[in-house]
């Protein structure tokens, strides 16, 4: 059977995984994670809104003259996008799809559910699925669920085609195309956030752009050097690199990439590759400096064999008669990475309770387009989404605050700097600072809540005082009651713990 060759655009797959990190925050079971709101939005709304406006076809009209762009519109159009889920999570992301406000309002994707997803596969594991290859038709982006960017994704599909070149941006030499990834600084204030320690090198005609040379998880070093007594390089990184090489930390990989044709196969061929981030990325990167590395991943033989498959293909349409390919070890295409500094635009990934309240707190003060046209990608159209549900006698602080669709807010109320989800009820006398309560939720009266996230369908008693808590969602917290840090959990779980507990010691 012959190679199946690409197709022309840009395509983008979407990563729904099973959200282990949220913890106690989300049962899976009723809600997949990339249903959890961010901001009074499923998450998934974010990386489709990327994705909605990453086609810049539209735009080449201000570019035409530039040669280097003149016979690329059909490779910036992403012209589907598929999200990758697991088969408990379909009919949850299908019916969400089509009934949330927020999803029906862009365009629909495809879903796949590959039988084999297990909640614990690694994303490299994922790629090799034969459901996922299919998919697989052209160059693509590659990005998490739980991404909000509020770069556009004009602005990298730009950047990626002019640092690959004119020559390389042609049809006959997709096998020679690059990739691109995205680092961000990550946040002090945000526990339990996963940075890596990265090595670059700048390049002269791109202040964002840089040569990816390493990326390795942080855990991964303190692992290493604990084991190593040290951080160890490679003497070959030393010589090649040590004048031209940045070694930084305080960055996170944003898990956005765009890939070439070519990966897949790669992905297919290389089953020791686990982690996209550490494996594919960070082998990648060695691979420009650590000799003999891009032939032990089969590189060479992924580039070489769709370079025939395309000389082959243009061979078979031409009068012209063609020598056969000289035997050649291609040069490694470049994995180019974009570091995003500073706090503006909005990107992070959102994959823990912390981030998840950052995230939604910061998105709350975006004015609304009613009030003031505000343009920013995520600006919500009103704050207050049903003010008539909202009683006159109490105070909400509208510059920071989000409440969505039939939020009621009962007399004497006080929300400050607050996410209010959907079909949610404050009642008489609630105190509410820095909470993200997502949607069908019931704070009773008197409640004072700081720092919260409480999950969906969840009940707070009466005079209850919680403080950095958060509460599962469908748990019922009982009246009057006064915690700090905790995590509460429904009661059927604390009795399957407690039961193992005496049974083991019987």
């Amino acid at each position: 059977m012959g190679a199946i060759l690409p197709t022309a655009g840009l395509q983008a797959l979407i990563l729904c995984g099973p959200g282990t990190s949220f913890g106690t925050l989300l049962d899976h079971e009723k809600t997949p994670k990339c249903l959890a709101l961010i901001a009074n939005r499923p998450m998934i709304y974010y990386p489709l809104k990327f994705c909605m406006i990453s086609d810049i076809s539209s735009e080449l009209e201000t570019i035409r003259h530039r040669s280097a762009f003149a016979c690329c519109e059909e490779l910036l159009i992403v012209s589907d996008v598929t999200l990758i889920a697991p088969p408990s999570a379909l009919a949850s992301i299908k019916s969400a799809l089509q009934q949330n406000p927020y999803l029906k309002s862009l365009p629909m994707p495809k879903v796949v559910a590959p039988q084999d997803l297990q909640p614990t596969m690694a994303t490299a594991q994922l790629l090799r699925l034969p459901e996922v290859q299919s998919c697989i038709i052209s160059d693509f982006f590659l990005l998490p669920c739980d991404l909000v960017c509020e770069i556009e994704g004009t602005y990298l599909l730009k950047m990626w085609m002019a640092s690959q070149g004119q020559a390389i941006m042609a049809e006959e030499n997709r096998h020679r195309r690059g990739g691109l990834c995205m680092y961000y600084r990550g946040e002090d204030a945000v526990k339990d956030e996963s940075l890596n320690l990265i090595a670059i090198e700048p390049a002269r005609s791109s202040q964002r752009l840089s040569k990816l040379l390493m990326s390795i998880g942080m855990d991964t070093v303190k692992r290493n050097m604990e084991r190593d007594k040290g951080f160890l390089l490679r003497q070959s990184f030393t010589k090649r690199q040590a004048t031209q090489a940045k070694m930084l930390t305080g960055y996170r990989d944003a898990h956005l990439y765009i890939f070439p044709y070519w990966v897949k196969d790669l992905a297919r061929r290389q089953e020791r590759l686990e982690s996209i981030s550490e494996d594919l990325i960070g082998l990648w990167a060695k691979s420009a400096w650590q000799r003999g590395l891009h032939e032990k991943l089969g590189m060479n033989t992924c580039l070489s064999q769709q370079k025939e498959s395309q000389e082959n293909d243009y061979r078979g349409l031409s009068t012209i008669t063609h020598q056969p390919p000289r035997n050649h070890v291609p040069e490694v295409p470049p994995l180019l990475a974009y570091l995003h500094t500073g706090s503006t635009p909005l990107v992070r990934r959102v994959d823990n309770p912390a981030l998840l309240l950052s995230t939604s707190l910061r998105l709350a003060k975006l004015g609304s387009t009613e009030d003031a046209g505000h343009t920013a990608p995520f600006a919500h159209d009103r704050k207050i989404v049903s003010p008539d549900c909202v009683a006159a006698n109490c105070f909400i602080s509208k510059d920071d605050c989000l409440l969505g669709s039939n939020v009621v807010v009962e007399r004497h109320s006080v929300i400050k700097e607050s996410c209010i989800g959907p079909n949610s009820k404050i009642c008489s006398g609630a105190r509410i600072t820095r909470c993200v309560i997502l949607d069908g939720v019931v704070i009773g009266e008197r409640c004072v809540l700081t720092g919260c996230i409480v999950g969906s369908r969840s009940h707070i008693g009466n005079n209850s005082v919680l403080k950095d808590c958060e509460v599962q969602e469908g748990n019922v917290v009982p009246e009057e009651t006064e915690a700090t840090n905790e995590k509460f959990m429904p009661l059927f779980e604390d009795l399957e713990e407690d039961t193992g507990i005496f049974a083991n010691s019987c």
